[in-house]
């Protein structure tokens, strides 16, 4: 209980230093911008403390905040500061990878940098001044660009990014001179251990961490990446249709205010113009009577509603519009000239002959984008005399959605940047990264099987990640925890009863063993000696390298653990053969030789009884072949070289050997010399050459085991 509040309370300490980080960011960006704006000046130092953030938590989430909320609480003074948030986000992005990798320490790379952050600086204000003020801006900025841009013959704007960019290089420049000369006076390790505590990345193992790292290139589609994905396009998805049903809406409601508005400017004209009228005005123009004042009434009409552009009066015929009134200032159409119809009043025709109300019309012209309304004029016999047009520009309208979108992507980016940073870093910490762990942990577990010690201290690996996330991962981690900690105690019982299951074949080993060689009065100890020759011979093949893709660890075990059992033939011989003091005959000879493929059966019985791999294959392979030699001429089979197994060549050398050094009833025991001796003439003969050697390399353990065995007669030997 203890320990879970433990945690509790250092994850509120996280939750902390988190936020005090990014208070400090965004308190120092506000603080500089507002020395700047109070002084004029033209640099505002508002990216020092994003900078900052970058350079010690090393994490995207805490500087893209501190840019992006910088920037808001920025505009509050001055207002265009939130259409940069996007680019100070740029920048944020752009110091994380300079300090998370060090590259600060390289002038060249720290160069390319600044080049890099001032040309978005520069292209972002530069942009943000040309679309809100253009050359209305009457700032230190603008006033500079204008005179490099009459001095050198230049356009506006590339002048402006220009200046633009010469004072950011110097305003980033020196921020990152400044944050990278306190770097190099803080101590590395308290760096890395700021960004560790504050950043929650709490995994103590460097194998875990090293694992983490070398698995995400083995994967080809990370959770978080897809998670992340997701969450990207669903909220572009979202954005681009909110953005796209609003401006619809916002379209559709003018579209629908400025026809009524033309509706009422027509309305309005309709009641200076006589019907009566109409023939005159086509046939006499500028000269009929009343003409030029309905003309003027219409002038005068169309000025009043600033959304009208043009105000007109036409008759309809099959070859076009003859126009009748014209308000243009410019290029008016003169009393009586026909214009020939646009391609999209085409729909429209048929009910214009007929005299017809149609509906508002959007027609795309060299004058540009238009909305016309037509309405019928009727004389008193009710039928239509004249249209009378009214032409309203959409083209401020489109200015207008076209800002809007513009201004109104740049603040979103900023935010929406914000909240992936947050979700990268959220779905990394809370998901991805714990189950990464989780993961290496237990692989290491699985890896890990064969030997107790590591299981247990995997499973205090896994116990110290302590994931306390409150979710479904918590709960797989809390299921994982106990099914470790279970397996690792029945492995553990498991190896109990093995240990002891092998302690009692290894008694019955030696006790069958001995039950042969009580038989048999000329062996003392011959067992226990021939069996430590042959761990000797192993050990010594193993570390000389020889028949290195033979001699694992569980052949050597199997090798020793079977060596006992070598003469278990014996078992079939009669004592009178067996215990003869003196000269066997050619048939006793023959009946001794048979303990070898007696054994061997007996063996053979026991392997077929306890099915699986086990070490009583060597056993047999021991028992069978232990009297073959090198050149072939041995028994049972005339098997040679290596053809002989491995464990049978161990076996006759250390057998041979304990034979000539020990006494029999039919012969006394040979100096070690003898003994030697002989065994070095029958190396590439009789006995494998190399056994031989890694024998005679070990002669001060071979001392011992004779001395263990022989006591003073040993002494009396040499």
């Amino acid at each position: 209980m203890k320990s879970q509040d433990k945690v509790k309370t250092k994850k509120i300490g996280f939750r902390t230093r988190r936020i005090l980080l990014v208070l400090s960011g965004i308190f120092i960006n506000f603080f500089l911008f507002l020395i700047m704006d109070k002084l004029g000046l033209p640099l505002f130092f508002d990216t020092l403390g994003t900078i900052g953030i970058a350079a010690i938590s090393g994490a995207l989430f805490p500087a893209i905040c501190t840019a992006v909320v910088s920037s808001a609480i920025c505009s509050f003074i001055y207002w265009p500061s939130i259409y940069l948030s996007f680019f100070h986000a740029l920048i944020a992005i752009i110091a994380v990878i300079l300090f998370r990798n060090k590259n600060y320490r390289n002038i060249g790379k720290v160069l390319l940098y600044v080049l890099l952050i001032s040309f978005i600086s520069a292209v972002s204000a530069s942009v943000l001044q040309y679309v809100v003020f253009g050359k209305a801006d009457t700032s230190f900025i603008t006033k500079n660009a204008l005179a490099f841009a009459s001095a050198s013959v230049s356009s506006y704007f590339p002048s402006l990014l220009l200046t633009n960019f010469f004072m950011y290089f110097f305003e980033k420049g020196f921020m990152f001179i400044f944050v990278i000369i306190l770097l190099s006076l803080v101590p590395d390790s308290m760096i890395t251990s700021s960004e560790a505590d504050c950043w929650n990345r709490r995994i103590n193992s460097d194998a875990v961490r090293q694992y983490i790292n070398d698995s995400k290139g083995d994967m080809k589609h990370p959770l978080h990446k897809r998670i992340v994905l997701t969450f990207i396009i669903t909220s572009l998805v979202l954005v681009f249709m909110t953005e796209g049903i609003a401006l619809r809406v916002f379209f559709s409601n003018t579209k629908k205010e400025k026809t009524q508005r033309a509706y009422k400017c027509i309305k309005f004209a309709e009641d200076f113009l006589d019907a009566s009228k109409i023939d005159d005005f086509i046939k006499y123009g500028m000269e009929a009577p009343g003409y030029q004042e309905t003309l003027d009434q219409f002038c005068k009409i169309r000025d009043s509603y600033d959304d009208i552009t043009y105000l007109y009066v036409l008759r309809i015929e099959k070859d076009g519009g003859r126009f009748i009134i014209d308000t243009d200032k410019e290029e008016p159409y003169e009393p009586g000239e026909l214009v020939p119809f646009d391609k999209d009043f085409e729909p429209y025709l048929p009910a214009l002959y007929e005299g017809k109300a149609i509906e508002p019309v959007e027609v795309s012209t060299v004058l540009g984008w238009m909305l016309t309304v037509y309405h019928p004029v009727l004389n008193e016999e009710g039928h239509t005399v004249c249209y009378i047009g009214a032409d309203i520009s959409m083209r401020y309208i489109a200015e207008y959605v076209g800002g809007y979108i513009f201004k109104l992507l740049f603040i979103m980016a900023g935010f929406f940047m914000v909240i992936i940073s947050y979700t990268i870093w959220s779905i990394g910490n809370n998901m991805s990264y714990p189950i990464s762990a989780v993961a290496a942990c237990v692989d290491r577990f699985s890896d890990s099987s064969e030997e107790q010690e590591k299981l247990e201290e995997n499973v205090r690996l896994i116990r110290s990640l302590n994931i306390q996330s409150g979710d479904e991962i918590q709960k797989l981690y809390d299921a994982i925890c106990r099914m470790t900690l279970s397996q690792t105690e029945q492995i553990r019982d498991i190896r109990r009863l093995s240990e002891s299951a092998l302690t009692m074949q290894e008694g019955l080993i030696i006790t069958m063993a001995d039950m042969v060689e009580s038989r048999d009065s000329d062996t003392g100890a011959h067992v226990q000696k021939t069996s430590a020759y042959v761990k000797i011979i192993v050990e010594g093949l193993k570390k000389k390298g020889y028949y290195p893709q033979k001699i694992t660890p569980k052949f050597m075990s199997d090798v020793v653990r079977s060596a006992p059992l070598h003469d278990v033939g014996k078992i079939n011989i009669s004592d009178s053969v067996l215990n003869k003091p003196g000269k066997l005959t050619d048939e006793e000879f023959a009946i001794m030789k048979t303990h070898t493929t007696a054994g061997k059966k007996i063996l053979e019985k026991a392997i077929s009884t306890v099915q699986g791999e086990n070490y009583l294959k060597e056993a047999r392979n021991m028992a069978a072949y232990h009297h073959e030699r090198w050149d072939g001429k041995g028994y049972p089979e005339g098997l040679h070289g290596e053809v002989i197994p491995l464990s049978a060549r161990i076996m006759a050398v250390a057998d041979v050997f304990d034979a000539l050094a020990s006494p029999r009833v039919y012969k006394p025991a040979f100096p070690l010399e003898k003994a030697l001796a002989i065994l070095q003439e029958g190396s590439g003969t009789q006995f494998d050459p190399k056994c031989v050697e890694v024998f005679m390399d070990s002669l001060s353990e071979v001392k011992m085991v004779l001395k263990k065995y022989h006591g003073g007669n040993f002494e009396n030997q040499n």
